[in-house]
């Protein structure tokens, strides 16, 4: 077996906060050979990116402290690296995906400079060969019009499309240690595919060795060859993947795979991890998932666990690795039908949403993006309709269109009393905003950092004259954050001191101050790790039951719309190709879009066998293919598909479909 590319040892960080050190890291190890994934997972808050940043010296010296620990790359001691080493390091030998592309693209520069630059500074190359490499880099990622993205800056591009720029700038220099912090999160399961493939074919092509930070275990489960589970700073569970996942020792490992939505019954609520993450005043000198732990005995309380060898290659730091009996049952709801008879609360009839282009002044007809191009949908009360597709199908612009954050450009929208909001001038729409609220996908963006959590709730009730006094419109705010399971304390405080999770529950609870009747919720967990996406989406599917809400549910993760939606809607190219009941559309899909994405889905079976993945891009949806517009990417196309958009085909009374090759 060949010796370890970097191997990391006691690695220990902490912060300094005031008088006060808070730990972040203790006691880390693990080592990874050249071409070798390493799947570093656990909640948000453990400790994952802290350690990724230490490996590459990103961590900010004037807070960050490593107490102790050595991290060996090629012969060297990352930890020990001076400032002017690291700029022949990192981007050439060492480089990084960062989470959050939009922060760590430069707003003023377009993707071609960015790009360039790390070519032109690492392999001096000159100018033309650049461009040749960055178009090739863009192709690699699965960007589509290559051309076009490397002239635009980050604000023109989605985030799904900024991610996969952050991942070619990461692949340029093809490194030897690849840091991949949550490269996936934003993107949808076929250009997630895409991108795992393509880390997967640079490590057994280039030798590259990855350390994959996640908390998407069927993403492990299927290209990671060895798995590390993390919580509050310690590595609880190590081992090689396939054996950890089957066969998890550690009472948190087994607690996070239950925690994952997989394909169960619509109303089924998802196993939660009670509590969260210890603060910096827990006893680190015993375990600390002790708290949580439905196991814990004192033993657990009073002293800290030693790391134990399950199998070879197995370590399990549990005083009782290996002896535990099977996890308590989890809690089992069966939810209100949907009441269709009552008629829908909200009915969309070929809605169209364009958008117009720029064009050279010699030209006398402006190019128009079709980002909705014919929708109709309804929705009714108590049920959750799930609006499924790739990145760039219109998912996020039907969502706004609904509550006229963007004009349409034809159809309706109607709500259940008979009033049509796309005729509705703005000026008018105030009282109509509180049937229809939006959760967007971003929790912190949509949250005014200079208002306090009181001050957010309050500004959608003062203005649709909810509460007559202060001290009403107080009541009101505790009793909507006890809705979402926070506290009252938490009122006077900003969005900068809430978590990820918590920001998630603040914006429901504003968009439930005003008392809808519809909300929809726009990729609302898909930044959120396992457990706190089981959390959000029972308090869904609990406040639904209580109040009778309909959602629209836009996601790109097939397994949430299994376990939290009673029907899809898939999208494609700003039309629904497919739409049905959940038992139809994961039972008997009929387009072959919708198989594509179910067969791109990863799932947690540790088989190690890979997913397919749907091959090419989304057309331009400025010139859209003739027929139908999946039939450059369908393996089923015929002339006809070419020539003609099928004619909607109704199989049964809830499942419509739009492919010449489907028979009612």
């Amino acid at each position: 077996m060949s010796e370890p590319l970097l191997e990391v040892t006691n690695l220990s960080i902490s912060f300094r906060s005031g008088k006060r050190v808070l730990p972040a890291v203790q006691d880390a190890n693990f080592s990874l050979r050249a071409g070798e994934m390493l799947a570093l997972v656990g909640e948000s808050g453990s400790g994952k990116s802290v350690t990724a940043l230490a490996l590459l010296g990103l961590l900010p010296p004037a807070v960050a402290v490593i107490e102790q620990g050595q991290a060996w790359f090629r012969g060297q001691d990352l930890l020990q690296t001076p400032p002017r080493q690291w700029q022949d390091i990192r981007g050439r030998q060492i480089a990084m995906i960062f989470q959050e592309p939009m922060t760590a693209l430069n707003p003023v520069l377009s993707i071609g400079q960015q790009l360039g630059e790390v070519l032109q500074r690492h392999q001096n190359l000159p100018g033309q060969e650049r461009r040749v490499r960055c178009l090739q880099l863009l192709q690699e990622v699965g960007l589509p019009d290559p051309g076009q993205r490397l002239q635009d800056y980050p604000h023109q591009l989605s985030g799904g499309m900024r991610q996969r720029v952050m991942i070619a700038m990461a692949l340029a220099c093809r490194p030897q240690l690849l840091l991949a912090d949550e490269p996936t999160t934003a993107l949808d399961v076929t250009v997630q595919a895409q991108i795992m493939a393509l880390l997967d074919r640079l490590r057994r092509e280039t030798g590259t060795a990855v350390l994959f930070i996640t908390h998407n275990l069927a993403l492990v489960s299927q290209y990671a060859d060895q798995c590390a589970v993390m919580y509050a700073g310690q590595i609880l569970e190590q081992g090689e993947c396939r054996q950890t996942l089957q066969q998890p020792q550690h009472p948190y490992t087994r607690m996070l795979l239950r925690a994952m939505p997989q394909v169960l019954t619509h109303g089924r609520q998802l196993a939660t991890i009670p509590g969260g993450l210890p603060g910096p005043e827990a006893d680190r000198r015993a375990c600390v998932f002790a708290p949580r732990c439905p196991f814990a005995q004192d033993l657990c309380r009073q002293k800290l666990p030693p790391q134990n060898t399950v199998r070879p290659g197995h370590a399990v730091r549990c005083h009782f690795a290996g002896q535990l009996s099977a996890l308590p049952p989890a809690p089992a709801e069966t939810p209100a039908s949907p009441n269709a008879a009552a008629g829908p609360l909200l009915s969309v009839r070929n809605l169209k949403v364009h958008f117009p282009c720029q064009a050279p002044f010699w030209r006398r007809q402006r190019n128009v993006v079709k980002a909705v191009d014919g929708l109709s949908l309804s929705l009714y009360p108590g049920e959750t309709l799930a609006l499924v597709g790739e990145s760039g199908c219109g998912k996020t612009t039907v969502g706004k269109a609904l509550v006229r954050l963007l004009e349409p450009s034809a159809g309706e929208i109607i709500l259940n009393d008979g009033q049509h909001l796309e005729k509705l001038p703005r000026t008018q729409m105030l009282p109509f905003r509180k049937s229809v609220q939006m959760i967007f996908q971003d929790p912190y963006s949509s949250l005014n950092p200079r208002l306090m959590l009181s001050e957010s709730l309050e500004e959608g009730m003062l203005a649709q004259g909810i509460g007559r006094t202060p001290a009403e419109r107080r009541d009101r705010q505790i009793e909507l954050l006890q809705q979402v399971g926070l506290s009252a304390d938490m009122l006077t405080r900003y969005p900068h001191q809430f978590s990820g999770g918590q920001r998630q529950r603040l914006v429901l609870a504003r968009a439930l101050a005003v008392q809808p009747q519809v909300i929809v919720c726009d990729e609302c967990t898909s930044a959120l790790d396992v457990s706190v996406q089981a959390q959000i989406l029972n308090l869904l599917q609990g406040l639904q039951r209580r109040l009778n809400l309909a959602y629209l549910f836009i996601t790109h993760d097939l397994s949430l719309v299994s376990c939290l939606a009673d029907r899809v809607a898939v999208m494609y190219l700003g039309r629904i190709v497919e739409q049905g009941s959940v038992p139809e559309i994961f039972g008997r899909p009929q387009h072959p879009y919708t198989r594509a994405l179910q067969a791109a889905a990863p799932r947690l079976d540790a088989t190690g066998v890979k997913k397919l993945h749907l091959e090419g891009d989304v057309p331009n949806p400025i010139s859209p293919p003739s027929g139908c517009h999946f039939h450059p990417r369908c393996p089923l196309a015929s002339p006809k598909c070419r020539q003609e958009y099928p004619p909607e085909i109704k199989l049964s009374p809830t499942h419509l479909c739009r492919c010449i090759l489907t028979s009612p």
